[in-house]
């Protein structure tokens, strides 16, 4: 695990997480204890399900293991998440799901995330940028 800071004020912190069943568990507990520190209590809410979702995905769809990334910067946090698979997750769909899932992406979209895949030799990463501030937060400006 590492944080890093830049001088532009990005914090990062990323995590490799094995293909097991308990990475979910552990990527919602590291995001939780980081962001804690970092974002309005409502909005570590929402990456820490948003978190949870991406990395449910990886385990169930790919056979190796992810890094999970956080990064805040400006008044956002990009959660992103890299695997070993070239099989893109379906993005514009918006289904219902099913007993065995489908309803990833449209929760996350609902939590206010922008998501993106980006492809890499040997697999892609999965972003997720959502904005840290909520309307009702007294802290926003400069």
């Amino acid at each position: 695990m590492s944080t890093t800071t830049s001088p532009s004020r990005a914090a990062q912190h990323a995590v490799t997480l094995p293909h097991t069943r308990r990475a979910p568990s552990v990527a919602r507990r590291v995001s939780e204890r980081w962001l804690g520190a970092t974002a309005p209590e409502d909005r570590v809410k929402d990456a820490v399900a948003i978190v949870s979702e991406l990395v449910t995905n990886t385990v169930r769809h790919t056979s190796d293991g992810c890094t999970l990334t956080l990064t805040v910067d400006g008044g956002r946090l990009d959660i992103a998440v890299a695997d070993h698979s070239e099989e893109f997750p379906e993005l514009s769909r918006h289904s219902g799901g099913d007993e065995h899932g489908g309803f990833g992406m449209q929760v996350i979209r609902e939590l206010g995330g922008q998501v993106r895949s980006v492809p890499m030799i040997g697999g892609k990463t999965v972003h997720v940028l959502i904005e840290l501030r909520t309307e009702r937060d007294p802290c926003e400006g400069g």
